[in-house]
């Protein structure tokens, strides 16, 4: 996913996301890797410190460059220091972050910024120094549900009817639902999905972060890894 990003040029020194990955080695042999972005602006994080770069600004400082250590343009939750096997997590994340500070220094940026990490990450970073942000998601999780029935039953009956009305009036209009994923993603499904999601940019005032060879290069490099879902009329 990282390198379709950038061998479609979507995180560039161009786009504001100058890749300058993180990797520490122990006698030839590596032990942990961050991936790191040089960053011009604050866009793609899905975070948003407009208030810390206002307030950096206002102290006199310049708060770009600033180093992000993310996945860029997914606000998922995910490793951030990625550990090799066998290694101690603990040593590696503070050699991790060690080497995040001296690229931060000899690049002159004002701050690093970790986001999206797993608590445990979390936790390695504020045992290490890093103020801790604390921020909140929803998410939805299986209950051990069979079927969406399971699930429905677990509802209040109002609630219940009204899930069954939406899906039922969604597909009464000759609307059919396709799943694809693997190999059997084409490059038309491409081309569809790609109007879309540029469509979709438009309509929010936004402007598309991922251009079209992205999408090609990563349903290649790991198609057993997307799925996607289509809705078709005749």
């Amino acid at each position: 996913f990282l390198s379709s990003l950038e061998d479609s040029g979507c995180v560039s020194r161009k786009t504001g996301w100058l890749p300058l990955h993180v990797a520490v080695e122990r006698e030839g042999r590596l032990v942990g890797v961050a991936p790191c972005y040089l960053k011009s602006h604050s866009q793609g994080e899905y975070v948003f410190d407009h208030g810390w770069a206002d307030a950096y600004e206002r102290a006199g400082g310049s708060y770009y460059p600033k180093l992000q250590v993310s996945v860029p343009f997914t606000p998922v939750t995910g490793p951030r220091f990625l550990v090799a096997p066998g290694q101690a997590p603990d040593e590696a994340a503070a050699a991790l972050a060690a080497g995040l500070r001296a690229l931060r220094q000899k690049v002159e940026a004002s701050s690093i910024h970790v986001t999206f990490m797993r608590e445990r990450e979390w936790e390695q970073a504020g045992s290490l120094g890093f103020l801790q942000r604390t921020d909140q998601q929803f998410h939805w999780e299986n209950e051990g549900y069979a079927g969406f029935e399971d699930f429905l039953g677990a509802l209040a009956s109002r609630k219940r009817k009204a899930i069954r009305r939406e899906r039922r009036d969604a597909l009464a209009d000759g609307i059919a639902i396709e799943h694809v994923t693997g190999r059997d993603i084409t490059q038309a499904h491409l081309d569809a999905f790609y109007e879309f999601y540029v469509d979709t940019g438009s309509r929010k005032w936004g402007r598309p972060y991922l251009n079209r060879r992205f999408f090609s290069l990563v349903a290649d490099a790991m198609p057993e890894r997307i799925l996607l879902v289509m809705a078709r009329r005749a």
